[in-house]
This record gives structure tokens, C-alpha cells and sequence, in this order.
């Protein structure tokens, strides 16, 4: 930007903005999302199996998770697991959605399998198994 002073000279403005300051604030925001994203992802703690063959959750998608306790959560949410085929058909965006069940290790075949029934009585048949790949 141009300008005449009062001796008529042409002189220009410094009106330049610095954006490094700006770029290293960004920068440092990103990475403490990068950093704190997988720790709000999942809050009930369990020991899901381990298995060779493990895909990777790209998106944001609804998790059923059940502690060594026999306790049923809906995305880190507690739930009774006779609401749970309810809480599901509310919720579904139809029966392509894909529903990721986690379960610890311990957590007996009997508790696991009125879960997936609950599932699949909510219309949900995609249904995924939450492991964990084996240490090399």
C-alpha cells in the first residue's frame, strides 16, 4: 500500500503480517491433537485377544465394549444389555454400518454371545471383533 506524507513523497506502509509465529502455534495444536486422539478414543480398559491378523479403525465408529466384569458399554457409555438391541436400532444408520465389539480376555463366552445377540436382534449385520496384534 501507497501513500503520499505531507512533503509529497511516496512512501509504503509495512502492513506485512509475520505468519511464523502463527505456523508454529498451529503446528504445536496439531501435534497435542495427534497425541491426545487415541486416548479419548476408547475409556473403558480392557485386554482385547491377540491375533495375527489385525485391521486397523481409520473412522469413527460405534464400539460395544465388554470389562472383565460382564459390565456392557456403548461407546464408553454403561448400558443393560436387554436395552442394548434398542439403544442400536435408534441409533443405526442402516445395516451397513459396521459395529465393533471389544471384549476382554477374561469375560466368559456366555456374556460375549448375549451381546452379539442383542446385535444382531438390533438389524446390525456387520459385526467386527476388536483384537490386537501379536508382539513380534
Amino acid at each position: 500500500m501507497a501513500f503520499t506524507n505531507s512533503r509529497g513523497r511516496t512512501q509504503t506502509a509495512l502492513a506485512d503480517i509475520n505468519i511464523t509465529p502463527l505456523v508454529d502455534v498451529v503446528l504445536v495444536l496439531l501435534l497435542i491433537f495427534m497425541l491426545t486422539a487415541p486416548v479419548l478414543q476408547s475409556g473403558v480398559e480392557v485386554t482385547v485377544p491377540h491375533t495375527r491378523s489385525v485391521n486397523q479403525l481409520t473412522e469413527e465408529r460405534t464400539v460395544i465394549t465388554i470389562d472383565k466384569s460382564q459390565n456392557v458399554f456403548l461407546d464408553d457409555k454403561p448400558v443393560n444389555i436387554h436395552d442394548l438391541g434398542g439403544l442400536l436400532t435408534r441409533r443405526a444408520k442402516g445395516a451397513k454400518e459396521t459395529v465393533y465389539v471389544r471384549a476382554d480376555e477374561q469375560v466368559p463366552f456366555g456374556a460375549f454371545a448375549s451381546v452379539m445377540e442383542s446385535v444382531k436382534a438390533a438389524g446390525v449385520t456387520s459385526i467386527s471383533i476388536v483384537t490386537q496384534p501379536l508382539s513380534k
